[in-house]
């Protein structure tokens, strides 16, 4: 069989359904989740819904760890049997070591053409510059084609949230202990969004509804008069309230389908 000219790889921050990878032929490679002294991977050991519910329940928080170098070579000599170049789209290195160690394993293997993106997002942000870029290589576009692409999307693809809670925040030392018990208080809902590979806040609203129509109004203005090519709603254990969303900004917020 011959070998295919472009294998699109990933990270599971990327969230993108099983459906999707196998029918745009996307790889993925697991990170890791730390909790309890006990190391799992990614999809693989632990499915969200598990998560989440052991989460409500534990008295530690987990922690995550990227692949080993040892894991991305491994991928990419099999990858290389199969594909003539191999773009791996990844999730910022500005809030995972995943790029840094894909960058080590490439550079020990220099017979084989490895491309890395550090596309400066996570979760389906990473997801759709992802998705486009498989389709693209699909399609039978060139490496810097793709390459090309994947680089134009990051410039046009955000990615806003709320949080319902600050207790996590807290946590894991995002925020002080006075913004937490304020917050708390005050039931303010943080509007936050990726900024330049990170994390950051936006604004604030004082209720979860007032929060997401205000989330709502952002992406609006975002748009500046121009059609949506495509929204993604991610949620972390609250299908219904996604679901609400969705629905809501498809009403609200302008969306013309593409040729």
């Amino acid at each position: 069989m011959p070998a295919k000219k472009i294998i699109i790889l990933t990270d599971s921050s990327a969230h993108i359904p099983v459906d999707l990878q196998t029918e745009l032929f996307i790889e993925v490679i697991p990170l890791w989740l730390i909790w309890d002294g006990k190391s799992m991977q990614d999809g693989i050991d632990i499915q969200p819904d598990a998560f989440y519910q052991r989460l409500k329940g534990s008295k530690t928080l987990p922690t995550s760890s990227q692949p080993s170098i040892q894991e991305f070579k491994n991928i990419f000599q099999k990858l290389g049997e199969k594909a003539e170049t191999i773009i791996a789209v990844l999730v910022s290195s500005k809030i995972s070591g995943t790029i840094a160690n894909a960058r080590t394993a490439s550079a020990e293997l220099p017979e084989l053409d490895i491309k890395i993106i550090d596309t400066l997002t996570c979760a389906m942000g990473l997801g759709l510059i992802v998705t486009e870029s498989a389709r693209a290589a699909a399609d039978g576009k060139s490496v810097d084609e793709v390459i090309s692409l994947a680089g134009q999307m990051m410039q046009s693809v955000y990615t806003l949230f709320v949080v319902d809670t600050l207790d996590y925040l807290f946590k894991g030392g995002r925020i002080s202990g006075g913004k937490h018990l304020l917050g708390s208080a005050l039931n303010i809902k943080p509007i936050l969004h990726f900024n330049d590979g990170q994390i950051k806040p936006l604004t604030q609203a004082r209720s979860k509804k007032k929060a997401l129509a205000q989330l709502l109004n952002i992406v609006e203005e975002r748009l500046g008069g121009n059609h949506m090519l495509e929204a993604v709603v991610m949620d972390v254990d609250a299908g219904t309230e996604a679901g609400q969303l969705a629905d809501i900004g498809h009403v609200a917020l302008p969306h013309q389908p593409q040729p």
